[in-house]
Order: structure tokens, then C-alpha cells, then sequence
């Protein structure tokens, strides 16, 4: 029966840990890419104009409906093929999570949308207040912060599905541990370095999520 030798890997760690960075700047623009588009599907979806309706809630059965892996392959590899040109993979994994995020986000912020009680629609419509500002000031700030929870789980699954930006080619935390095992004829080592930076980054994501709950329910 063998043992784990971290001993070959312990010089290559640093090389993993820049990969750290890549995987945030996915993450990071994905998530603000899904959360905006999120935003507006949602509102799509509660709109009174039945073709927005239509499209918003074809958009999410897409998109939830086809694995993401597929949808990075087909922005990566396919997509070329119609505009002529290559794209970068880390623009293509940007797009990819970012649409795909876009779909889950819409349904969260639509349900807490729902959620809201109508009369509080209702009174600011008598009172005059215009449909984009009532959405913006009234609304979405308090379905925001009902669904919090449940946002902070979507962003913290895109982390975890970063990971397979490395079938793109893309040197994130996943891509680099698999190159370090290749140079070293040892995957296990460098696999369970990279599952334990991807656990700290989620761990991580998890404390700020709860606390920023915390600061919110003090602010009530």
C-alpha cells in the first residue's frame, strides 16, 4: 500500500497557486456578467409585453436545460466557426458562465420579485411614482435582499464549476495541478492542493455571505 508524496510537488505549488487569480477573474466578471443579465430577464419575465415573457423564459429553459460544459464548448469551439475568428478561452469561459449564471439569477431575482407583496406596487403606482423607479428603489432592493442566500449559492457553484475552464485549456487552479501531476507522473498531490484552495475560496465566499446577511438584518 503507498502513500501520498507531496515532497516532488512542494517546488511546483506557487505555479498552482497563480492559477488562483485566473479562476477569480472568471468568477468575478461572470458573476457581475449573470447578475446583470439576471436582473434584466427577471424583469423580462414579469413584463406585461408577452414576446419579453417568451424570450425570457426560452433563454432560462436553455440555458438550464443543456449542460454548462456543452455551452462551453459550443462558445469555444463552435461559435469560431460563424464569426471567423478564435476566441481566447478566457473570454469564452467569461461568456459561457456568465449566460449560463444569467438563467439561475433570473429565476432567483424573479421569485423574489414575486414575492414582494403587491400592494406595496400597487400604492406607489397611485402614488405616481414611474415603473422603472418603483422597480429600482422599491422592489429590487428589497427582493435583493430577501434572496441573498440563495445568490451567494449560485456564485459559490460558479466557483466550483470553474474548474472546468481547463478542458478550454485555460491555466486556472484545476489546469495547472493537472500539469504540475503530468511533469511529476503523480495526479493525486497536485488534485488534492487544488481541491483544498478551491474549498478555502468557497469557505471564504460562504463567511462574507453571511455576513453580509448579518449587516443587512442589523440594518432592518
Amino acid at each position: 500500500m503507498g502513500f501520498i508524496d507531496f515532497g516532488p510537488i512542494v517546488p511546483s505549488i506557487p505555479y498552482i497557486l497563480k492559477g488562483i487569480w485566473v479562476t477569480l477573474g472568471i468568477v468575478s466578471i461572470s458573476i457581475l456578467f449573470g447578475f446583470l443579465l439576471g436582473v434584466l430577464l427577471s424583469l423580462f419575465k414579469i413584463s406585461r409585453i408577452r414576446p419579453l415573457v417568451w424570450f425570457g423564459d426560452a433563454y432560462t429553459s436553455i440555458f438550464r436545460g443543456t449542460p454548462l460544459i456543452l455551452q462551453l464548448m459550443i462558445i469555444y469551439y463552435g461559435l469560431p466557426q460563424l464569426i471567423g475568428f478564435q476566441i481566447p478561452g478566457f473570454m469564452a469561459a467569461v461568456l459561457a458562465f456568465g449566460l449560463n449564471s444569467g438563467a439561475y439569477v433570473s429565476e432567483i431575482i424573479r421569485a423574489g420579485i414575486e414575492a414582494i407583496d403587491k400592494g406595496q406596487r400597487e400604492a406607489a403606482l397611485a402614488l405616481g411614482v414611474p415603473y422603472k423607479l418603483m422597480m429600482k428603489d422599491i422592489i429590487l432592493p428589497q427582493a435583493i435582499k430577501n434572496i441573498l442566500p440563495a445568490l451567494m449559492n449560485e456564485f459559490i457553484s460558479l466557483t466550483k464549476e470553474s474548474a472546468l475552464v481547463s478542458v478550454i485549456g485555460v491555466t486556472d487552479i484545476m489546469r495547472r495541478s493537472y500539469i504540475v501531476g503530468g511533469d511529476n507522473y503523480s495526479f493525486l498531490p497536485p488534485m488534492l492542493i487544488a481541491g483544498l484552495i478551491y474549498y478555502v475560496m468557497v469557505m471564504g465566499l460562504t463567511l462574507l455571505g453571511k455576513a453580509i446577511e448579518r449587516r443587512m438584518k442589523r440594518s432592518d
